[in-house]
């Protein structure tokens, strides 16, 4: 299983595996529990194929980042995100040295070693790119380039009919003269 099926649901601990679509929503499977939630629209989600991390020049997406740490760690768990400020810091520029210090907080590193040591856990160590979304972006600019702007259809002309009145359907007409007594 890849990081498109593994949610970060704000409000919520830990990391939810996407289960199946509803109709105001969807379900979604705890990594830590095992418990299945319904998940409404009133929720703030993120995919985990989504966020990224801050450096100097760039964006890193956090597959990038699990793969370091990975790397590091040969597979296996890393340090516990119950460690000090200090030694997440210093094992995180270990990791990426490059990371923005200014918009890269102690909190952030905390919750992907956290989110790293837990996807372990349960399995998921694939955090190479899917064939879709290295095609993703050749699809989409194929698609801006082959849409037609089409104009909404036009109004169908009205008709002269009259609407039924009251005494064809069996009901009785009433005069302006009946009614102002």
């Amino acid at each position: 299983m890849s990081l498109e099926k593994v949610l970060s649901i704000s409000g919520k601990p830990g990391l939810y595996k996407l289960k199946s679509q509803t109709r105001a929503g969807f379900l979604a499977e705890s990594l830590l529990d095992g418990k299945t939630i319904n998940v409404s629209g009133r929720h703030n989600v993120s995919l985990l194929s989504e966020i990224a991390i801050y450096t100097l020049t760039e964006e890193v997406p956090l597959r990038e980042v699990f793969k370091k740490i990975s790397e590091k760690e040969d597979g296996k768990e890393t340090i516990s995100h119950k460690a000090s400020k200090e030694e997440l810091e210093e094992f995180f520029f270990g990791i990426m040295p490059d990371y923005d210090e200014d918009r890269v907080y102690a909190s952030d590193i905390k919750k992907v070693v956290q989110w790293y040591n837990m996807l372990i856990k349960n399995g998921i160590t694939d955090f190479s790119e899917t064939k879709d979304e290295t095609n993703e972006e050749e699809l989409e600019a194929k698609a801006a380039k082959s849409t037609k702007v089409t104009s909404p259809k036009a109004a169908a002309p009205k008709t002269a009919t009259p609407k039924a009145s009251s005494t064809k359907k069996g009901g009785t007409t009433k005069s302006a003269a009946s009614r102002k007594t």
